[in-house]
């Protein structure tokens, strides 16, 4: 089954195919893009429908319809769960075992979650009675993570160094370094704020380090990804752009476009570019130490999709060289032609750019004068 196209990137194909110019078919525009031009003509007709210029079941509706199935099959499964946990529990002369219910009930297609949800149960201890016993490091492991969450849950506040204590106090001692790291595997982090950085303040530590080292090279696709981020003004203010390269043939593989430079830019391109290549496993993506990836949200997105980060020094330009130099070929080429009025306008130029002349015309040096479809085609 074929990959669905992110969102973001089918919005963008519409946009393009709606402010077309004229003599601009509709199969031209589904080529420079990569699709096929039934499938282009569907987007634009279900885009219609979201716009309420043509009758038809929305996007939204559609969701929504989706979603009260899915709340009305949760609640039959939640009531069969209640109207079998009475009939079990009040049997006489039985013991009073709630987990042979939840084997039954998982028989019947109802989930555990659902089950352990309703009856309030712990996952954990059925998980432990359904599979064979567990070693005794790992049930030891359990008990002391037992008293650090709970002292975590009653005071958020504190750091690992007050868990202790309270861990001590409650029978399960152990050294600050093993609060600590059972603190860091679970992300029990203080709740104390952290003094926000000034104009003039440091930029924060890396979270990866620099895989790089400036040799902007990969024998495969899918090994090395480039990302930044970059902003262009227009009359309705700034218009930053996210976006995420492969070095192997030197073709965007994912970007997304906002009015806010925020860390779900970075994790939507990263989304995006994931979505559209398939297998990402050990891809290593490396960028510079801008807040947005160095965010938790970004951060776990790296883990999601099994991926590597690496980051680059603070003010070093060379770092990452070969994407500024795309964002130099982006601003000479899109931004510095025109004053750009909306961001609508300068969003279709900068889309249109990178999907139709960056990928399908523009011969690069790097590819032996070949443009980045060709190599494109080499990957797949």
């Amino acid at each position: 089954m074929p990959r669905p196209y992110p969102k973001e990137f089918r919005d963008d194909v519409v946009r393009v195919a709606r402010n077309r110019e004229d003599g601009v078919t509709i199969e031209q525009i589904a080529a420079d893009f990569g699709i096929h031009p039934v499938t282009l003509s569907k987007w634009m007709r279900q885009a219609d429908v979201d716009d309420g210029a043509k009758p038809g079941l929305s996007r939204t509706e559609s969701v929504e319809l989706r979603e009260l199935r899915r709340r009305t099959r949760l609640l039959e499964q939640e009531n069969e769960v209640l109207r079998r946990a009475a009939a079990y529990l009040s049997q006489a002369n039985l013991p009073k075992r709630v987990y042979p219910l939840v084997n039954e009930l998982a028989a019947d297609g109802i989930p555990v979650a659902v089950t352990y949800r309703v009856l309030k149960l712990a996952r954990q201890p059925y998980y432990r009675w359904l599979a064979n016993p567990v070693p005794d490091a790992e049930y030891l492991e359990a008990h002391r993570a037992n008293a650090p969450f709970d002292a975590h849950r009653d005071d958020p506040e504190f750091g690992y160094r007050y868990l202790v204590e309270e861990a001590r106090d409650a029978g399960q001692a152990m050294a600050e370094r093993t609060a600590w790291r059972i603190c860091s595997d679970n992300r029990w982090w203080s709740a104390f704020g952290k003094r926000k950085r000034g104009k003039n303040g440091k930029a924060g530590p890396p979270v990866h380090d620099d895989l790089v080292g400036r040799i902007f090279t990969a024998p495969t696709p899918n090994a090395l990804w480039l990302a930044d981020i970059t902003e262009h003004h227009t009359g309705e203010g700034k218009l930053y752009l996210c976006a995420i390269k492969d070095v192997f043939s030197n073709r965007i593989v994912g970007y997304s476009i906002d009015s806010r430079m925020k860390s779900r830019l970075a994790t939507q391109a990263l989304a995006n570019a994931a979505a559209r290549r398939g297998d990402v496993v050990s891809c290593v993506v490396h960028s510079d130490r801008g807040s947005q990836f160095r965010s938790r949200k970004f951060v776990l997105a790296l883990s999601r999709n099994d991926m590597v980060g690496s980051m680059g020094r603070v003010g070093a330009a060379g770092d990452n060289a070969a994407m500024e130099s795309f964002f130099s070929l982006l601003q000479k080429n899109v931004r510095d032609r025109q004053r750009w009025n909306t961001r609508e306008e300068l969003r279709i130029a900068i889309v249109t750019w990178i999907e139709r002349t960056y990928h399908q015309r523009r011969r690069q040096v790097g590819l032996g004068r070949r443009d980045a479809s060709s190599q494109y085609a080499r990957e797949t």
